[in-house]
């Protein structure tokens, strides 16, 4: 049996909003699906909005002195993994574009988070007609903490949002708050999911939470990253 194939699209995107602050993918949730789908079995393919380097959140990355870096006791083994991964990391450096991804050789299209999705993603029409069409020819969706921010400009065939009538969930208000940050990104993700037709879900903060409805698949947070490529993984089992 071919391995099922699977586009995984991070942001371009490094500073918060008009501040000093970077940002990017927060790695975790780039690193872990990334792993889970390959252990798994699938074929990924790691790609951008721009292509190019793919910025990664400081905060996400071990402690080195520089800006806003995490403990070394907070970074997941995935994470690890990655940066001691050469052909990750190459893979990470040396992105391909969305606009040169031939999107319909996949079965899968996952979105990880970071902040970064908020200003690029949310609102990049290549993307956006990509997720729809493969929403629409019953591909798996699937997008973690902000990255469902690319599903905010998605449609399906009929016009209508992608979201629309479904279970979504995202990083949410209080979630967004708690780190400071709801003055600083250009609207709330949960918000605009519920404004757009979502069904919005969700956990306690910052506890693993995701939901499956059909073939799109959200999770609420870094936590929920393995939860949401598990049931990508699900989702691609041919049915017997």
């Amino acid at each position: 049996m071919p391995h099922q194939r699977v586009l995984v699209v991070a942001t371009s995107h490094d500073r918060l909003g008009s501040t000093d602050h970077r940002t990017g993918v927060w790695l975790e949730e780039l690193a872990t699906p990334y792993y889970a789908l390959l252990d798994g079995g699938a074929e990924v393919t790691l790609a951008s909005i721009k292509g190019g380097e793919i910025p990664f959140d400081p905060r996400s990355l071990p402690s080195e002195g520089g800006e806003g870096t995490a403990d070394q006791q907070d970074i997941p083994a995935s994470v690890e993994r990655f940066l001691a991964d050469e052909e990750a990391v190459r893979g990470a450096q040396h992105s391909p574009s969305i606009v040169d991804i031939d999107h319909t050789v996949f079965d899968a299209i996952f979105l990880p988070g970071g902040h970064g999705p908020m200003w690029d993603a949310a609102d990049d029409p290549v993307l956006a007609r990509i997720l729809g069409a493969m929403f629409d020819a019953g591909r798996i969706v699937g997008a973690v903490c902000h990255g469902p921010a690319g599903l905010v400009s998605a449609k399906r065939e009929d016009g209508k949002p992608l979201v629309e009538g479904r279970k979504v969930s995202c990083f949410t208000n209080t979630e967004e708050e708690n780190v400071g940050l709801t003055k600083v990104v250009p609207f709330l993700l949960e918000d605009r999911l519920k404004q757009l037709g979502g069904q919005f879900q969700r956990g306690p903060d910052f506890e693993a939470f995701a939901i499956r409805d059909g073939n799109l698949i959200t999770g609420q947070n870094p936590q929920s990253s393995e939860l949401v490529a598990r049931y990508v993984l699900e989702a691609l089992e041919p049915v017997s």
